[in-house]
C-alpha cells in the first residue's frame, strides 16, 4: 500500500463495509461529554460530523491545550436511540500493533533480541529466508506473502483465508493457530525480496508475537500484560484470544456485504479474533490508548534510542516500527500515528512527539451506503488538523 491508500486498502481488504485487516480511573456516563472543567461544542461538533459521513457511531477523546474532553455521537446499536458509552470498549485492529513492537523494541533494548538479527535465528521452526530480520517484520519490508490475501503488482488478486462475504459471516466463529496462519503465507511465493520494498502484512506481526513468545516462554498476551498493561494501569485492555465477547460496556458492530447480488448487514460484534492475534486482536478504551500512546511519546516504555528507531519512516509506506509516521506541514510538524481497522470497527490515535496533544477515536459501522473508507481517511485528517495541528 502506498502512504495515501494505507489503511483504506486494509480495510477494504478485510472487508469491513469496506473494513479490514487490530488496541482509567474516573469513568464517564455513556453518550455524556466528559470535560476537564469547560464544555467543547466545537468537539461534539467535530464527532458528530464524523459520524454524519456515515458511521453507526463514535467515541472520541482529546488531550490538548485546553485541557480533556469525551464524548460520543450516533448510536450504541443500530435501531436504538442511546449514543456509544464514552468509556465503550471497542476492537482496534492494527493498533495492537504498536504494542507488539513496543514489546519487541523492549526485548531489544535488554540485548534479548537483534533489531537487525535474522528471524530465523529465534523461529528456525518456519524455515523462513535468512535475510528476514526483526527490523523488517516490525516495518513490512519482509516480503512475505499475507495470509489476509495480496494483490500481485499484475493486478492478480491471490486470495487469503476467508474475510469477506458470507464465507466469512459463516466462519466468524472460527479458530486460527498463529502458526497456521504462518504457513499458510509462507506456502505461497513472497512478495519481493527481503527489504526491497514496502507492503503492509499482518503475518509480518503474528511472527512478531511468536517471536516475543519464544525468547519471554509466555503468550505474548501475558508478556503485554507484565510490560505494559499493568504498569501502566490498562485494566480495560484486553487479549481476547477466541473468545468472541467484548467484555463490558461496548458498541455494536456491523458488517455490510453483497451475497448473491443482495446487500445484507448483520451485528458483527461477537467474533472469534484469533484470525488477527498479535496483528490485530486487542480490545481496548480510548482512555487505556490515550495511556499508552502519551506514555510511548513521552519516553516511558522506550529508552530514547530505540523510541528513535520506531519513527524513522520508511519512504513508501510512511511507517515506523509499529507507528504510522505523518509529516503534518511546517504549521504542525510531525504527527505519530496509530490506524486499525476490524470487522465492525475502526480506531485512530494520534500525537505530537511530546505526547501532549493526542486524539483517539473509536468508530463502530453500521449499514450506511457511504464510503466509509474514505470517511476514515477525512476523520484522520480533521483530527491532526483540529487537534494535533491547532486548526493550523
Amino acid at each position: 500500500m502506498t502512504k495515501n491508500d494505507r489503511m483504506p486498502r486494509l480495510l477494504r481488504r478485510v472487508g469491513v463495509t469496506a473494513v479490514a485487516g487490530a488496541l482509567l480511573a474516573g469513568v464517564a456516563l455513556p453518550g455524556v461529554a466528559a470535560a476537564a472543567g469547560h464544555d467543547r461544542p466545537d468537539l461534539q461538533a467535530t464527532v458528530q460530523e464524523i459520524v454524519d459521513s456515515g458511521f453507526a457511531g463514535a467515541q472520541l477523546r482529546v488531550h490538548d491545550q485546553r485541557g480533556q474532553w469525551v464524548g460520543s455521537a450516533g448510536v450504541r446499536k443500530l435501531g436504538e436511540a442511546a449514543k456509544p458509552p464514552t468509556n465503550g470498549r471497542f476492537r482496534i485492529g492494527s493498533n495492537t500493533k504498536t504494542f507488539v513492537a513496543t514489546v519487541v523494541l523492549q526485548l531489544v533494548g535488554e540485548g534479548k533480541v537483534g533489531l537487525d538479527a535474522p528471524v530465523a535465528a529465534y523461529l528456525p521452526e518456519f524455515g523462513m529466508d535468512r535475510r528476514i530480520t526483526v527490523r523488517m517484520l516490525l516495518q513490512h519490508t519482509s516480503g512475505l506473502f499475507d495470509y489476509t490475501g495480496a494483490v500481485l503488482p499484475d493486478g492478480t488478486i491471490v486470495p487469503g483465508i476467508p474475510l469477506v462475504g458470507q464465507e466469512f459471516v459463516d466462519n466468524r466463529f472460527h479458530t486460527y493457530r498463529p502458526e497456521e496462519l504462518v504457513r499458510f503465507g509462507l506456502s505461497k511465493p513472497p512478495l519481493f525480496a527481503p527489504g526491497t520494498d514496502w507492503t503492509y502484512t499482518n503475518i509480518n506481526y503474528v511472527l512478531a508475537g511468536l517471536l516475543i513468545e519464544k525468547i519471554s516462554g509466555r503468550p505474548y498476551g501475558d508478556e503485554l500484560q507484565r510490560r505494559i498493561l499493568r504498569p501502566l494501569g490498562l485494566r480495560d485492555t484486553v487479549v481476547p484470544g477466541t473468545s468472541p465477547e467484548i467484555p463490558g460496556p461496548h458498541a455494536h458492530g456491523y458488517y455490510r456485504y453483497q451475497d448473491a447480488g443482495q446487500w445484507k448487514t448483520v451485528d458483527i460484534t461477537r467474533q472469534n479474533p484469533s484470525w488477527a492475534t498479535s496483528a490485530g486482536e486487542l480490545i481496548s478504551t480510548t482512555k487505556d490508548l490515550h495511556t499508552f500512546f502519551s506514555a510511548l511519546n513521552r519516553g516511558k516504555l522506550l529508552p530514547a534510542p530505540l523510541l528513535a528507531e520506531m519513527r524513522k519512516p520508511h519512504p513508501k509506506g510512511g511507517y515506523g516500527l509499529g507507528v504510522w509516521v505523518q509529516d503534518a506541514g511546517p504549521a504542525c510538524g510531525t504527527v505519530f500515528k496509530g490506524m486499525g481497522g476490524f470487522h465492525g470497527y475502526g480506531t485512530i490515535m494520534g500525537s505530537t512527539p511530546d505526547g501532549s496533544r493526542t486524539f483517539e477515536l473509536s468508530l463502530t459501522y453500521g449499514d450506511s451506503t457511504a464510503d466509509l473508507a474514505q470517511a476514515y481517511d477525512k476523520a484522520d485528517r480533521t483530527l491532526v488538523n483540529k487537534v494535533i495541528c491547532n486548526g493550523s
